[in-house]
């Protein structure tokens, strides 16, 4: 599951006083949701229909939205779920 050419390294904005010390310690892990957890996806019906009706009546090539729901863990604790179940068109301004 881990794969390294996907991985990009945290970077943070310079900034003139830092909080910790930046010098890395430690062995490297991987931070990425599918290297300790099995996730799954779940879209309400509604939701899907909302996002595709607002692109077939948009003559845009560009859209702008936002698909807004939750991440949860399973009760097991060996999976995450993410559930979407709004739909945002967004702002033309």
């Amino acid at each position: 599951r881990f794969v390294p050419k996907r991985m990009v390294p945290f970077s943070f904005p310079l900034s003139k006083c830092a909080l910790w010390d930046p010098v890395p310690m430690g062995d490297v892990i991987g931070a990425h949701i599918t290297y300790y957890r099995n996730p799954r996806l779940s879209l309400v019906e509604k939701t899907l229909r909302l996002a595709y009706r607002h692109a077939k009546q948009n003559e845009k090539k560009s859209l702008s939205c936002f698909l807004l729901g939750t991440l949860a863990a399973d009760e097991d604790g060996e999976g995450v779920t993410l559930t979407i179940d709004r739909f945002d068109p967004g702002r033309e301004v």
